[in-house]
């Protein structure tokens, strides 16, 4: 009885092929296009914070003032980004972690470059 079953589940399994979806090239260089404009804003965005972290730093002030300003600002940017560009409804968790990876690494990147250089 189980071969019988078995059967029926291949030939089930062969009338129900697979097809794939139609691919929308538009929809997806728009897409890719608008996470380029993000990506070039959250560069600038860290090119600022780390610029402002090594003010800070070097009148004074410490690290305890720009690290969690840069920090609430990196993980805010889905928000503030989110409004400068048009097509950032379609992108995925994915493509905003990257961005928030690139502002936060890029500043401490930034701010560390500064303050050992200056």
């Amino acid at each position: 009885m189980a071969k019988k079953a078995r059967r029926k589940l291949d030939e089930e399994a062969e009338e129900k092929a697979f097809d794939f979806p139609v691919f929308d090239e538009v929809a997806f260089a728009d897409k890719e296009f608008g996470l380029t404009g993000a990506v070039a804003l959250g560069g600038v965005v860290a090119l600022v914070l780390g610029a402002f972290a090594w003010v800070c730093t070097s009148q004074g002030l410490g690290w305890y003032i720009p690290f969690p300003i840069a920090l609430l600002l990196a993980v805010l940017s889905p928000a503030y980004l989110g409004r400068w560009l048009p097509k950032s409804s379609a992108f995925t968790k994915g493509d905003w972690a990257g961005v928030i990876a690139l502002e936060f690494f890029g500043f401490l990147a930034v701010w560390f470059v500064l303050v050992t250089a200056l």
